[in-house]
């Protein structure tokens, strides 16, 4: 009897990604994986996204032509999916049937091939794409085999294929073996073979992995063991000269082997995606759970303690929602456009990478979300051309209103449900979005910073991502920082003399209103770009004895070319006590480096006394202006990150916070400007 090997690779970078990192990529894992494998008869599988095949073909020719020679030789089977690597269940049903004929058209034409194989991306399964791939002529496609053990498919019975079908449309799924997953390429060659002779018995007799093509060179200390020690060598000349293991393309199993059976799957997606789209409170509780019930078999509990479903993202991140959000009002008006510019930035916008994150996914990554951002001003541009515009509608499906102001130089979009704070403020000219800030938000990982576990380390092999050890875990906890509201722009609070640089930044100062990160009511808008929004809300003296002082604040704001003028009228009912009320803003800068702040340079911190602000950005090549009627105490810090990554922990900046101070009692009318010369 034989082992059937199904080996596949998944390769991707999020598009326009900088050139060095792609590069890199090429140069650590794709270049030299397939000059090794070139000179074996091996076959195998793989998956490029469709931007990734285009920059090697434009940046890379050798390797791209070798592709192709094995391609032709029929020693490669190429599975398609989406052109720009979106999570296929994330977009309308028009868009991913698109991007799937523009990934399968490009494989046709340079590789001479028709895929029936679909890479899912991310292997996130819902069962509204069966039918679009069908009509795609999709015959199968790879999911983790936890997609099946979670609806009662048991381990023994998970070595070949099944068929599923909706609305009978029927696909082919192939569940990837997690135990080759987790030892491929970390385990010694001779354990991994070991491993697939124990196949050859089971129902199926496939060993079936399709998994990162990064995991061979890029991710940490892979390079220097995959071919400087060699494992990919060894590996092939085990598999060459084994007889009871057999290297196959998926489309030869299938012409070989009968379905194992029928199955009908749930939404979800790997195992740790679902962990890694919990809160924070829940990411914690999920583990403790599990340590508590150590006592059964670990893949039992995996089946019935699971976490959540991937578009729980867009619950987690306020952030990964807008730009979702965004993307799907582009998508609604595509017809109308009939703009071929329009439709690949469309798509470009609904790459998946920005919208999530666990020790993968970009959402942290402030380029990517700047990537993400251009593509949406882009069509955005295209769409309104130099039109003016005000609208209002719920954008971010929260059920309030969002209202959308266009100039000719700006598109401004402010949120009731976020007390009318400014949450998008895009310069069209520049593509580019300052309010592209993202919050300090808490994350179960941070666990591992704070509580830190003794782990043992197996001898054989390397580690993978999921055991490596973080060094000086006493840097990332001292720069651990929570926001308890979405940082966007025009916050209000009201706090007392106490309000300095530090707690300020530390998101623990005193807090006396319930203006921050309550709803406003919008209560006017006119065709000259004026919107007003109101709260009857409180201040809170002494919270203990819940003394609210009634008191309304009302904001007013008129986005006129390259400026918006503000207001902010705040009364309350009578008490003894002095407050301040703080202005905060939160913008986003493509690097700190390029900044003056009033001629200064940014560090950590910068104090200032004054009723101007000029922030001059020489990488924008614009000045962003704040004027104010009265002097202002001006608090500003960076907001830097700690997040999870393949490598450790990452330090990431995010932007800057200011806050504009002044002072207060009973009322307040403040007045000024926020202009992009």
């Amino acid at each position: 009897m034989q082992t059937s090997l199904l080996f596949g690779i998944h390769c991707h970078q999020p598009v326009d990604n900088f050139s060095k990192v792609v590069d890199n990529a090429i140069e650590k894992s794709y270049r030299p994986f397939f000059e090794k494998i070139s000179k074996f008869s091996f076959k195998f599988s793989v998956h490029f996204s469709g931007w990734l095949l285009e920059y090697i073909k434009n940046n890379d020719k050798n390797l791209f032509k070798l592709m192709q020679e094995l391609s032709f030789k029929g020693q490669i089977e190429f599975f398609t999916g989406g052109f720009y690597e979106p999570i296929l269940a994330n977009i309308p049903s028009r868009d991913r049937v698109a991007q799937i004929i523009k990934l399968n058209a490009f494989i046709k034409f340079y590789f001479k091939q028709t895929p029936k194989g679909l890479w899912l991306t991310e292997r996130v399964w819902d069962n509204s794409i069966i039918k679009d791939l069908v009509k795609c002529n999709i015959e199968y496609v790879v999911v983790d085999d936890y997609h099946l053990s979670s609806v009662g498919v048991h381990k023994d019975k998970l070595n070949g294929y099944y068929i599923t079908e909706e609305e009978g449309y029927s696909l082919k799924i192939f569940p990837i073996n997690k135990e080759l997953r987790y030892i491929l390429p970390f385990k010694e060659a001779t354990n991994v073979c070991e491993y697939l002779d124990t196949l050859k018995s089971s129902e199926g007799k496939a060993g079936i992995i399709f998994d990162d093509g990064e995991k061979f060179g890029l991710w940490p200390k892979t390079y220097d063991w995959v071919y400087k020690q060699d494992w990919l060598n060894s590996f092939l000349k085990e598999i060459e000269k084994s007889k009871s293991i057999k290297p196959q393309l998926f489309s030869e199993y299938i012409n070989e082997q009968k379905p194992l059976g029928l199955v009908y799957l749930s939404t979800t997606s790997y195992y740790e995606m679902g962990e890694w789209s919990l809160g924070d409170r829940d990411g914690i509780l999920i583990e403790e759970m599990k340590d508590n019930l150590s006592n059964f078999n670990k893949d039992d509990v995996d089946r019935f303690v699971k976490g959540s479903i991937w578009k729980n993202f867009f619950v987690k991140y306020p952030e990964s929602n807008r730009i979702h959000k965004r993307m799907l009002e582009l998508s609604k008006i595509k017809k109308s456009i009939k703009n071929r510019v329009y439709t690949d930035n469309l798509f470009k916008a609904q790459t998946n990478d920005v919208l999530w994150h666990g020790v993968f996914g970009g959402l942290y990554l402030p380029n990517l979300r700047d990537n993400a951002y251009r593509f949406i001003i882009n069509c955005e541009n295209i769409r309104y051309k130099n039109n003016q515009t005000l609208e209002i509608k719920d954008i971010e499906f929260n059920g309030f209103n969002n209202i959308k102001v266009l100039t000719k130089e700006l598109i401004t979009i402010f949120s009731e449900k976020f007390s009318g704070q400014l949450i998008e403020f895009d310069l069209r000219d520049k593509s580019f979005n300052l309010q592209n800030t993202l919050t300090r938000h808490k994350e179960a990982y941070h666990e591992k910073i704070k509580n830190p576990k003794e782990r043992l380390k197996e001898n054989d092999g390397i580690d993978s991502i999921h055991d490596i050890k973080i060094d000086d875990l006493d840097k990332y906890k001292r720069l651990l920082k929570y926001d308890w509201y979405i940082k966007n722009s025009f916050i209000d609070h009201i706090s007392d003399d106490s309000f300095n640089i530090k707690n300020f930044e530390n998101c623990d100062f005193k807090e006396y209103s319930d203006f921050t990160n309550q709803p406003f009511k919008l209560i006017n808008s006119t065709n000259n770009n004026l919107i007003e929004f109101q709260r009857d809300g409180g201040i809170y003296i002494n919270n203990k004895n819940n003394n609210k002082n009634s008191s309304t604040l009302n904001k007013k704001f008129k986005v006129i070319n390259n400026k918006i003028d503000f207001e902010i009228n705040l009364k309350s009912e009578d008490y003894s006590q002095n407050l301040s009320y703080i202005m905060e803003m939160n913008l986003h800068f493509a690097s700190l480096e390029n900044l003056k702040i009033n001629s200064q340079n940014i560090d950590e911190y910068l104090t200032l006394n004054s009723n101007s602000l000029i922030i001059e950005d020489s990488y924008l090549n614009k000045k962003i202006i704040f004027k104010f009627e009265e002097n202002a105490e001006i608090y500003i810090y960076q907001v830097n990150t700690i997040s999870q990554s393949e490598s450790g922990f990452d330090i990431t900046n995010q932007g800057l916070c200011f806050g504009f101070k002044f002072k207060y009692n009973k009322e307040f009318l403040l007045m000024g400007s926020l202009e992009i010369q």
